[in-house]
């Protein structure tokens, strides 16, 4: 769903239109080598027909780049922050290359939104979410791949006067039948003098070596294994000075002032600055800056200020699931009329708390300008045309001279795709702030990470079901309440009739065959700040509906996968991933004694997951997830293994949030700083979890979130069967402490 909307966005600065000197033109020598990109592959007509030049010649940077070594480097459009998305997008360059993927790497590119515009967002922004990336990067980059293929093939045959459809490719090295061979190196510079094919013809998936070949290992681990790969907290430039924020300690005051006498005098700190968003500290290092932070008096204008506790909060939200919604977003039938004739009616309603995003590299961000009046900003780019034109704003620059190094980043989860900057913004501030007279990487610590953040949103679903005497459900009804993540900001304009749609995904398109339904939506307007969270509005939608329909099985008594089965269409995605994970779990077969199961099935991002959770108990309240089956449609999997690991540190991912973490204020304070009171899985808790993927010759769809969805609710319908216990109120800990 979120994809598709994404597609009517308009950024909320001017775009940067691409010029003859800025980008490549088609495929162009390097000095050394060829760089292919070209008009064939652009984001979308419209945008390429924006940057035609006047000789009917288009400009676009390039896709990949052949260097005179053989090394071939692709320039992802997706940014990358542990997901996967580089490995993916050089199996489809190199796949159609037919490259030695020893030589692949790949390296970050922005500024130019025809060439490197998300396809699955209409092509009319760069970014990175939704799980996009592979849907988005399918065709361009196996385009890429093929053309600078057809380009070496026509070098080498004019080289050796042979005809060009007698040239074979493997591993990187041309070769004739007459015995005349060699690497990519030697025809990369004459391969760029070869006209650019109109058209391209790609592999036939009978001749596929490395799309879906599940030994395929990623082209980076060694890096991240030995510890040579670069990230943002690794950049050091020539006197770099670093800077730590203080930011308000309630969500909306401002600085009213600050005394920073006795920083100024601790050894190594350099400034203390005044930003829009707080107070900086610049120092000669961390520690000399962490020591000034200590040392600065900030008094606080609160007026502003959310000021309330999270418990408040949610006794707001129980009192206004009590009225009627403020906006549908789904209503079919008469839900109404079926409750009042229903044999049964079940009522149930689910707790979701704030939760940060906690990734493994906190916020951070590098600021320089040069000479010739550049910027250069470092840092994870998840969305670059917006950082570019919020830092050109900034520091008054051209956004043509602002330049971001897209690095890797240590982990996202959608916490670097934000709407105002935020770190990135810092960066350019401070070195704004100090006369731009030395370079600045803004760097948060986890404190800053977690109560400076922004957080999934806290939400209440207050749901009803009705059963005939049959036991078939006839009637459903959901009343989500919580804030919106997309009211007043940039993408206001994906809020229809009073719906965000990331408040309901999940929700208002059950897949169930369930004549009267309604979702109605509540929307809130609270002073945290909220924004996506790996999986979206999927992360509390998932978790009420298949929980509660657990609930409405059991009430119906009925068998929970046979429940489901009966309202999905036998031959469905979501009837195949179903049986698939049954079958797999021996979902017939009897467990071992103290072992109980729990299923769950969701659908987000275009992708179909169904788990069944084993637990066991201790027999002291608690629960252990012992085992975990999961089956995903994820259309064609370009690479398995990556697939398998996606949804491994998914279901990781979600059971870390329903387990244990939480966010929570008290006066508007956030309580966690550190993960002493924010806790994640721990490694002795993680269960065994195998993953089993479904043939398909659809194009690619997400993978990076979807397997979070279903593990929350398969655990707390198999924590009921083992504790007798419905599991309600986010975390588990609250709910089994109590």
């Amino acid at each position: 769903m979120l994809p598709k909307l994404m597609q009517s966005v308009t950024l909320p600065a001017a775009r940067v239109q691409a010029s003859r000197r800025q980008f490549l033109i088609g495929a162009l020598a390097t000095g050394t080598g060829i760089a292919i990109g070209f008009h064939l592959l652009s984001a979308s007509p419209a945008a390429a027909s924006e940057t035609a030049t006047t000789d009917g010649t288009h400009a676009f940077s390039p896709y990949v780049t052949i260097d005179s070594d053989g090394k071939v480097t692709v320039l992802s459009s997706q940014f990358e922050m542990g997901q996967g998305a580089y490995n993916g997008i050089a199996t489809l360059v190199a796949e159609e290359l037919d490259a030695d993927w020893s030589t692949i790497d790949v390296k970050g590119a922005a500024g130019n939104i025809p060439a490197y515009g998300n396809i699955a967002f209409g092509g009319a922004m760069q970014g990175t979410g939704g799980s996009t990336s592979m849907a988005s990067s399918w065709e361009r980059y196996r385009k890429a791949g093929a053309a600078a293929r057809a380009m070496l093939v026509a070098a080498a045959a004019s080289e050796w006067g042979v005809d060009a459809t007698e040239i074979t490719i493997e591993k990187g090295i041309l070769a004739h039948r007459s015995g005349k061979s060699g690497g990519f190196g030697l025809f990369a510079a004459n391969a760029a003098t070869m006209p650019v094919p109109a058209d391209v013809k790609l592999k036939q998936p009978s001749d596929w070596k490395l799309i879906g070949n599940s030994d395929l290992k990623r082209f980076d681990s060694a890096r991240k294994a030995n510890g040579t790969e670069q990230y943002t907290i690794d950049v050091k430039l020539p006197g770099m000075l670093t800077a730590v924020m203080i930011h308000p300690p309630l969500f909306g005051a401002k600085v009213k002032s600050f005394d920073a006498a006795a920083a100024r005098a601790i050894k190594g700190v350099v400034d203390v600055v005044e930003t829009p968003r707080g107070v900086a500290v610049v120092g000669e290092n961390m520690w000399a800056a962490i020591k000034g932070r200590e040392a600065v008096t900030v008094a606080w204008d609160e007026t502003a200020a959310e000021k309330r506790s999270t418990a408040e909060l949610m006794s707001v939200y129980r009192d206004l699931a009590k009225k009627a919604p403020e906006a549908m977003a789904r209503n079919d039938g008469d839900a109404e009329a079926q409750f009042a004739k229903a044999a049964k009616v079940i009522e149930a309603s689910f707790e979701f708390p704030y939760l940060a995003h906690a990734a493994l590299e906190p916020l951070n961000a590098v600021a320089r300008r040069n000479d010739d009046g550049t910027l250069e900003v470092w840092g994870g780019h998840q969305l670059p045309d917006v950082y570019q034109n919020l830092a050109s704003e900034i520091a008054g620059v051209p956004a043509e001279k602002v330049r971001l190094h897209v690095m890797k980043t240590g982990g996202s989860f959608g916490r670097r795709a934000v709407f105002d900057g935020d770190v990135v913004v810092e960066a350019v501030h401070v070195a704004k702030a100090i006369g731009f007279r030395a370079p600045v990487k803004v760097q948060w610590t986890r404190e800053d990470d977690m109560r400076a953040g922004r957080y999934r949103p806290a939400y209440l679903h207050s749901l009803r079901a009705g059963i005939d005497d049959s036991g078939k459900l006839v009637a459903w009804s959901d009343h989500i309440v919580g804030q919106s993540i997309m009211s007043k900001t940039a993408w206001e304009g994906m809020v229809k009739n009073g719906v965000d749609p990331t408040s309901v995904e999940g929700a208002n398109n059950l897949p169930y065959a369930i004549p009267n339904q309604t979702v109605g939506l509540t929307t809130t307007e609270v002073g945290v700040p909220v924004l996506w969270w790996r999986s979206v509005g999927s992360t509390h939608t998932a978790f009420a509906a298949e929980a509660f329909l657990d609930e409405v099985a059991e009430a119906a008594g009925r068998d929970p996968i046979e429940f489901r089965l009966s309202m999905l269409e036998p031959e469905s995605r979501h009837a195949t991933v179903l049986k698939l994970a049954a079958e797999k779990a021996d979902w017939q077969k009897p467990l071992p004694e103290g072992r109980f199961r729990g299923v769950a099935i969701a659908e987000s991002f275009g992708s179909v997951v169904a788990e069944i959770a084993e637990v066991s108990t201790d027999g002291n309240g608690q629960i252990k997830v012992e085992r975990v089956i999961a089956a995903v449609d994820c259309g064609l999997a370009i690479n398995p293994d990556q697939v398998r690991a996606q949804v491994e540190g998914g279901i990781g991912f979600g059971l870390s949030a329903i387990l244990g973490e939480e966010i929570s204020l008290t006066d508007g304070k956030v309580d966690q700083g550190n993960f002493d009171l924010y806790t994640p899985l721990r490694i002795d808790a993680m269960p065994t979890v195998e993953v089993h993927i479904v043939a398909s010759a659809n194009p690619p769809s997400g993978i990076g979130e979807p397997g979070v969805p279903p593990i929350g609710p398969a655990v707390a319908n198999a924590t009921y069967k083992a504790l007798g216990k419905r599991i309600r109120v986010m975390p588990f800990a609250k709910s089994l402490n109590a």
